[in-house]
């Protein structure tokens, strides 16, 4: 039976991770100049639009004119630098929300491309290159998937693209967030280059960005036609309960409003009975919880270098998402460590995370997720397919504090036990 616990930290872990801070001194900077950039963009919003306690009064039935959730959508398309937005807590997921945009903009006879090779598992079985056929994936309905690959497993290949750009070829998705690869995640400039060369070639294709990880990790957001995310991810802030969005072109959004109530209705109805209190104050506090999880990100990255260990990206690169690789090499030591992340957490501490077939995976999956939020990303947690190379993604963090704890307590446990050594 493991002791499922806090382990005390010795000097010797303690030393590390001290030495490790020091190292990164130069990057916790450029991060708190990021977070203090984005808190002035979206405190400008919340003034723009005149944001007050009736916003976050609860609605019920329809929703007509509902203030507070049309504002809400204002403020996200404003944060995010679009024309509009879709802010929902009916959204259940960031799959979810990117789903709305794919069955929103794409019929029958279209063809989907992702332009950076395959995309992140959940989203196989809604394209159709995974699961069983009529459950009513993209292919089922008769869409079209392609895919061209990241220029040695890093770059964008927008040349490649471009020759991909056949009539049919309504979306072209990008991901900007790794997903379970081993790659760096792309950059709003890499992205931004990419959309402009797509839309040289083809002015009327739609090109969306999976945001999922990315928003507020830098001062501005790739312009993409469609955006989409979880708000309990990076713009919730730790304190939205649920949701998701979508947000870009106006034209666009609108065709995804459809799908995620009818034509002719989209946007104009959608009521929510609790507060929208925790929305509003999440994305007021989202650029600090972000820079808090990128901070803790980078001192993982210098600590498991330290002990020599593949990280990506290393704790001076640059940051396009909260998230970090940790290549682990064997089972047991990726195990191990997604379990003493569930260890350290404030909530369900007592947990021994498992692996485990989770619904839209391939591979099994461990998941530690103390969180308050249930499976909120951007607070501490860590996740891993259970495969080859046995590489395990940690992200998130409300507090650079706990973020610090939490890793010190799981180099500990990996020493105690006998699977890594400081050298």
């Amino acid at each position: 039976m493991y002791n499922a616990q806090m382990p005390e930290v010795t000097p010797a872990v303690e030393a590390l991770i001290a030495r490790a801070e020091a190292d990164c001194a130069a990057a916790f900077h450029r991060m708190d100049e990021i977070e203090v950039a984005n808190t002035r963009k979206v405190i400008a919003a919340m003034q723009k639009h005149r944001v007050s306690a009736r916003h976050f009064a609860p609605t019920t039935g329809y929703g007509y004119d509902d203030i507070g959730r049309d504002t809400l959508g204002e403020l996200i398309a404003d944060a995010l630098g679009t024309e509009c937005a879709l802010v929902r807590p009916q959204i259940a997921s960031g799959t979810h929300a990117l789903a709305l945009c794919l069955y929103g903009i794409l019929r029958p006879g279209d063809v989907m491309l992702s332009g950076a090779g395959k995309p992140y598992d959940t989203m196989e079985e809604v394209i159709g290159i995974a699961g069983e056929p009529g459950c009513g994936s993209l292919k089922d309905f008769g869409v079209a998937y392609k895919q061209v690959e990241l220029k040695d497993g890093r770059e964008i290949d927008i040349e490649g693209i471009v020759k991909a750009l056949a009539p049919e070829v309504k979306l072209v998705l990008l991901q900007r967030s790794r997903g379970y690869d081993w790659r760096p995640s792309l950059s709003v400039a890499e992205l931004n280059a990419a959309i402009d060369a797509i839309h040289a070639a083809k002015p009327d294709v739609c090109v969306m960005v999976d945001n999922c990880y990315g928003e507020f990790t830098n001062p501005e957001e790739p312009r993409a036609d469609l955006m989409a995310g979880s708000l309990i991810k990076n713009p919730g802030g730790g304190i939205a309960p649920t949701g998701g969005y979508i947000a870009g072109r106006k034209r666009f959004v609108e065709l995804v409003s459809y799908r995620l109530t009818s034509p002719g209705i989209g946007a104009e109805v959608g009521s929510y009975a609790g507060s929208y209190q925790p929305f509003y104050q999440g994305l007021f506090q989202a650029p600090h919880t972000v820079a808090q999880a990128v901070k803790s990100a980078i001192l993982a990255s210098r600590v498991f270098e330290l002990l020599g260990f593949e990280v990506n990206p290393r704790f001076d690169d640059p940051r396009n998402d909260i998230i970090e690789a940790i290549r682990f090499g064997a089972p047991e030591k990726l195990i191990r460590f997604i379990q003493s992340i569930q260890f350290c957490s404030p909530v369900d501490a007592e947990a021994v995370p498992e692996p485990w077939a989770m619904p839209g995976y391939q591979d099994p999956v461990i998941m530690a997720a103390g969180t308050f939020v249930s499976g909120a990303s951007v607070e501490l947690s860590a996740d891993a397919p259970v495969r080859e190379p046995y590489i395990a993604y940690l992200q998130g963090a409300l507090t650079y504090a706990h973020g610090r704890i939490a890793i010190a307590g799981a180099v500990q446990l990996l020493v105690n036990e006998g699977l890594i050594e400081i050298k």
